[in-house]
């Protein structure tokens, strides 16, 4: 594996810095302004071994292409093994201890369960409007619109699995309500997705604990552009089965629920209005789950876009869609905090987040997973920790 050597930070507009490289290897460039998708740092191909003085004004242009043919296969052979504990746990000791207002900011949101609400209505009248459609409109559609708006569905659901609808004195209300966000998804989701989450945020990164790590037999086989397309496409799969073999757990009272819940509503659903409406539920959280502009949080998140960093935060538009999930590093440090504030924490906190590396485009992270030779599902942090799985 060759070395990878990446500066972090926005040191200051138009300056320049030694970095060392080899070819084949994606590093950081610091840019005093977003190019392809990042502000500092920007990933680029460097061409040759050595250290090199790069200038944003006249390297980025012919460096940007080299080493990206489809031919090209991931440079890693293995996850990044670290040995220290995650970072977010000292971070929030240390904010909380400068800013003790952030504390207000936990809690439930109040306008949430009246967002979600809205949603699922939304997609009740979408399966009424399909119904009738010839199925390549149902299929335009599904991507188009019901599968935003269920990709959204499931980050509502994130920010429900932390109890911010009703708060953490009700957390029961937050299951059955998560439930109930989880109808236009068409397929049970909520309740099993608030089991592992809680050791993602846990046991971040940990080895057979964090279910949101993709396995070996992922990194060794999905190393080529096309291949990792074809991963992109498969993501909900792996979410769906990754578990089953990282991590198992017993089948809970709530899960059953959960089924029991969602079947009912698809039966309701198929008599009323027949096979479409159930296909652009079903298609929609699919395909937007796979090749799609949202679903470039799932990898801009905690894919090691720059050495020494397992967690990133996207700052762009599409937050207003996906409840602010892409304040990611915010969220890792204060997952009691909606998704809605986090945007408060950046700022009161500013001093914290400023200098950390982040995205501005998902679509640009999704295009660098797929071209960069060292990204790939191997592009992930990883550790070791000290407890039981039982635990």
């Amino acid at each position: 594996m060759p070395s990878q050597t990446g500066l972090a930070g926005a040191l200051g507009k138009g300056r320049q810095e030694d970095i060392s490289a080899e070819p084949g290897v994606c590093v950081a460039v610091l840019l005093g302004k977003s190019v392809r998708g990042y502000s500092t740092p920007v990933q680029v191909t460097l061409p040759r071994p050595g250290v090199l003085v790069l200038s944003a004004q006249w390297e980025l242009g012919r460096l940007r292409w080299r080493g990206r043919s489809m031919g090209n296969r991931v440079t890693r052979d293995d996850f990044e093994w670290v040995y220290t504990d995650q970072p977010h746990t000292e971070r929030r000791k240390e904010i909380l201890a400068k800013y003790p207002e952030i504390k207000k900011l936990m809690g439930p949101d109040p306008q949430l369960k009246w967002v979600v609400t809205l949603m699922v209505l939304t997609q009740l009248v979408a399966c009424y409007l399909v119904k009738d459609l010839p199925w390549k409109w149902v299929f335009f559609w599904a991507y188009a619109f019901g599968g935003c708006l269920n990709h959204s569905m499931t980050l509502a659901i994130h920010d429900i699995s932390h109890n911010v609808a009703f708060g953490n004195k009700e957390a029961k209300w937050n299951r059955l309500f998560g439930m109930f966000a989880n109808l236009p998804i068409g397929v049970p989701y909520a309740t099993s997705f608030k089991k592992y989450h809680v050791d993602h945020h846990r046991y971040l990164a940990g080895d057979g604990l964090d279910v949101d790590i993709p396995t070996a037999f992922e990194g060794r086989f999905f190393h080529s552009p096309p291949r990792k397309i074809l991963w992109l496409f498969l993501q909900p799969v792996f979410y769906i089965l990754r578990p089953l073999y990282v991590n198992p757990k017993p089948v809970t009272g709530l899960e059953v629920i959960n089924v029991a819940v969602q079947l009912a509503y698809d039966l309701l659903i198929y008599s009323l209005w027949g096979p479409k409406p159930i296909f652009y539920m079903i298609a929609g959280s699919t395909l937007a789950m796979g090749i799609h502009p949202i679903s470039g949080h799932f990898i801009a998140e905690h894919y090691m876009y720059l050495k020494g960093y397992d967690t990133f935060s996207y700052y762009g538009p599409l937050n207003w869609l996906t409840f602010n999930v892409g304040y990611h590093m915010e969220h890792h440090d204060f997952p009691s905090i909606p998704g809605s504030k986090l945007p408060l924490v950046k700022k009161i906190a500013a001093e914290y987040y400023d200098h950390l590396p982040y995205h501005t485009s998902w679509v640009c992270v999704l295009w660098d997973f797929v071209f960069c030779e060292s990204l790939g599902p191997f592009a992930r942090v990883k550790r070791k920790y000290k407890v039981a799985k039982a635990e």
